[in-house]
């Protein structure tokens, strides 16, 4: 059950042929025990929660003026206790850091630190797991092309998240 104080996750809906194979891979390696989530790209990590209405108001005007950004999946990223795919895309890092300075004074220091979009597929293991599974990938890793479709927005509550809207580009 939803509540204005849980904090609001915000990430980028990708294009339908993206989210499948990304999601597979996170899938197929994400720990199952603690894999609540599909595949995503997080820009923000915990926005107020008492402020949905305007960030809801925010999004929807945002998104009506932008269309689809286009982006790259170049390559993966070892995390050191798991792996990632960098999503390269300068229009999404521009609207991220509209929205940044648009919201600075209800950001955490998480969310004011440099973003860097990717994609988690595997999280919270040992190195000595994480470390060949970025190795085998790393060999057949081919950059794929997508696009992000909209923004989608979601209440933290510990587990699996809860959505608070969908704002699609126009």
């Amino acid at each position: 059950m939803s509540s204005k104080s849980s904090p609001l996750i915000l990430t980028l809906k990708l294009d339908q042929a993206t989210f499948e194979v990304v999601n597979t891979l996170r899938q197929q390696h994400f720990p199952a025990e603690i894999n609540f989530l599909p595949a995503h790209v997080t820009l923000f990590h915990a926005l107020p929660g008492n402020q949905i209405d305007p960030i809801q108001q925010n999004l929807h005007y945002l998104c009506e003026q932008a269309s689809a950004l286009p982006f790259t999946l170049p390559k993966l990223r070892f995390l050191g206790n798991g792996v990632a795919i960098e999503v390269e895309s300068p229009e999404l890092v521009q609207l991220r850091r509209g929205l940044a300075e648009h919201w600075h004074s209800w950001l955490t220091p998480q969310d004011r630190q440099g973003y860097k979009p990717h994609i988690t597929i595997q999280n919270k293991v040992k190195a000595e797991v994480a470390r060949p599974l970025y190795n085998q990938l790393n060999e057949t890793w081919k950059p794929l092309e997508g696009q992000g479709e909209g923004l989608l927005l979601w209440f933290y509550q510990g587990g699996p998240w809860e959505p608070a809207g969908e704002f699609l580009f126009s």
